[in-house]
């Protein structure tokens, strides 16, 4: 399975490296290929490293401006003209998206995607990986938007939402009928 994850490509530390790293040894092992923002830098390299030593593939999809941080060695490197095109490429060339901790980058990339499922505009499972609770706030407001009537689908057909990367690929390879 091509799983696209969305993630910081900044360096962070123990509590959201190691279970980063331990999720990515899980797609090498399952022999998933990673789609990612390609970057060699931060939680992304862990990530991509991670997949890479464990036996997994490597599709990145970078952007002009973000060149220079392209990860030498992957076995498929797209580069985008711009973080619209880049959004589009993912999520083509991936059969399921994770989205792992970040900022402003992660956060509009989830909310591009799931507007997009809300519209049916593609069918894809997307699960929102809380590692270290660091999406609760976000869970709260989704949940409130279910409840308030402000999403046209409920919510568990949009996201679901693992505390971990054992719960986040057994979603994942469930939804896919691999399980």
């Amino acid at each position: 399975m091509n799983i696209c994850v969305f993630l910081s490509a900044a360096d962070l530390d123990d509590r959201y490296t190691r279970p980063a790293r331990e999720f990515a040894e899980l797609l090498g092992k399952g022999g998933h290929t990673l789609v990612w923002g390609g970057s060699d830098k931060g939680l992304m390299k862990v990530v991509a490293d991670g997949v890479q030593e464990s036996g997994g593939r490597l599709v990145g999809v970078s952007v002009d401006f973000l060149h220079e941080f392209v990860r030498p060695g992957a076995d498929e490197m797209v580069i985008a003209k711009d973080l619209s095109e880049r959004k589009a490429l993912l999520l083509a060339k991936s059969d399921a998206v994770v989205i792992m901790v970040g900022g402003t980058g992660t956060l509009d990339e989830a909310t591009e995607i799931l507007e997009l499922k809300k519209h049916a505009l593609h069918t894809k499972p997307v699960v929102l990986l809380n590692t270290a609770g660091f999406y609760d706030g976000l869970k709260q407001q989704f949940l409130r938007m279910d409840e308030e009537g402000f999403l046209p689908v409920p919510l568990t057909d949009l996201v679901f939402f693992a505390e971990d990367g054992v719960g986040a690929l057994a979603h994942l390879e469930e939804s896919a009928g691999v399980r």
